[in-house]
């Protein structure tokens, strides 16, 4: 029987105020065990993947790269490597568009020549062989340096630096180490396979981010939709210092903040990181990267990616090379729906929605939800009517409809002073909004212009 943890063991009371339960909506893909995509005939990487400043290449055209080789150098602290996940010649860079709208160079590498397919990928992604006393085996600094040799970001979304998480700080001790497996945006079910299949390698890189950090506590945060994955979680931290906590499922409970308030009941101050209350923090993804980075001394090259929605054929989960295009995880999954009318990288909360089905897959891209007609009949944008409902919701306590009437009368000043950057996006108010105001994309805007 799954149980939420009980108070005596953990400060936090595993739920936080304010927040919204939209349809989850996870039963599309939540089944599927992890596929793995077919290597495409080329891979196209961008030089920023990742927050912070973008990597310079170390390859040119007509360069013959191997699986894993470095082909990008973060020379900033905050940057993060780029490493090849085909063997390849390199052809002409390209300047490609995101979903979230930044024109950024590429590196674009066409696969020649022998790859690693199938079963053999999925191992040396997915598995690795390790003591479960390893705290002796690896000092921080040798683990600081393999994180940040392969190019490791937070894989729920962020993309920020893993290294500079990671790190060994004398200034702001950390107490706590908590992995994230949340997973509370609707649809997507990467990181819930990830735990469900591969919880070993969750568990010595939580270990081993611990030892990074010199973390006195360790745990494996997980709402309680997850039972499979609780399961199989705790069954891998058996006899090892990792603890593992049921939270109840709300969203954004997978948010840094709202994560920490719920668990530890510490409040990171506004503007602040979660190092300022002694915390440290990792999607399961990310510290699944970490494990292989240290024990296996193998670079970040592919990713879990969600294929889901009911505007794709066949849902799956899908371990995909970054570089990939969208195209090629649609068409591996049966293709588009004759209703099919909108993509979004991520899931519908908090994703972008794009057109351009050669969009790579990159470090951050957690999902592709695709969504029907039936998924996005609404009514037409109304005013605002001060119902108050966006207020009532919103996880970190701001005014979003304040912020964004600010923003679009492009009122920078009154954007600052209602704490836009406070704002982390989840869209919690722009779900529950009668009026169906972009509150989100405004918000959005308003961010920009004060960049």
């Amino acid at each position: 029987m799954i149980r939420f943890f009980q108070s005596r063991e953990f400060p936090g009371r595993g739920t936080f105020a304010r927040g919204i339960h939209p349809p989850e909506r996870k039963n599309f893909s939540e089944n599927m065990a992890i596929e793995v995509l077919p290597t495409p005939e080329k891979v196209v990487m961008p030089l920023q993947q990742h927050i912070g400043a973008p990597c310079k290449p170390l390859v040119k055209k007509g360069d013959l790269v191997s699986f894993g080789q470095m082909i990008g150098k973060g020379d900033a602290f905050v940057s993060a490597a780029l490493h090849s996940p085909v063997s390849g010649t390199v052809q002409k860079d390209a300047v490609i568009t995101l979903p979230n709208g930044r024109h950024l160079q590429a590196l674009v590498i066409k696969t020649e020549g022998e790859q690693i397919e199938g079963g053999t990928l999925r191992d040396e992604v997915l598995s690795v062989n390790w003591p479960k006393d390893c705290q002796g085996l690896y000092d921080p600094e040798g683990i600081h340096t393999a994180i940040h040799n392969a190019g490791i970001v937070g894989l729920g979304g962020a993309a920020f630096p893993t290294h500079v998480k990671i790190i060994p700080n004398v200034e702001k001790p950390i107490q706590t180490l908590v992995i994230n497996g949340c997973e509370c945006e609707p649809y997507l079910t990467a990181d819930d396979r990830l735990m469900i299949e591969a919880p070993d390698i969750i568990v010595a890189g939580a270990i081993l981010a611990a030892t990074a950090v010199n973390a006195s506590e360790t745990i494996i945060a997980i709402e309680s939709n997850k039972r499979q994955a609780i399961i199989n979680i705790r069954q891998a931290t058996k006899n090892t210092p990792v603890k593992v906590a049921v939270l109840k499922t709300k969203y954004p409970q997978g948010s840094e903040k709202i994560l920490i308030k719920a668990l530890l009941n510490l409040e990171v101050p506004l503007g602040g990181l979660p190092s300022d209350v002694g915390v440290a923090m990792s999607n399961v993804g990310t510290i699944a990267a970490v494990a292989r980075a240290v024990i296996k001394e193998q670079p970040l090259t592919h990713r879990v990616v969600s294929v889901t929605g009911a505007g794709i054929r066949q849902p799956k989960n899908l371990l995909a090379p970054i570089g990939a295009s969208m195209g090629e995880m649609i068409e591996f999954c049966g293709g588009l729906a004759r209703d099919a009318a909108r993509l979004i990288s991520g899931g519908p909360m908090m994703g972008f929605a794009f057109n351009d089905l050669n969009t790579p897959v990159t470090k951050g891209t957690s999902g592709l939800t695709v969504l029907t007609r039936d998924d996005l009949k609404r009514t037409a944008e109304t005013s605002c009517v001060r119902c108050g409902r966006c207020a009532d919701v919103c996880p970190m306590h701001l005014v979003p409809t304040r912020i964004a009437l600010a923003s679009r009368a492009k009122d920078t000043v009154l954007c600052k002073r209602y704490n836009i950057a406070a704002c982390f996006e989840c869209g919690s108010c722009a779900y529950i909004c009668p009026a169906k105001i972009p509150l989100v994309q405004l918000i959005r805007t308003g961010k920009t212009l004060l960049r």
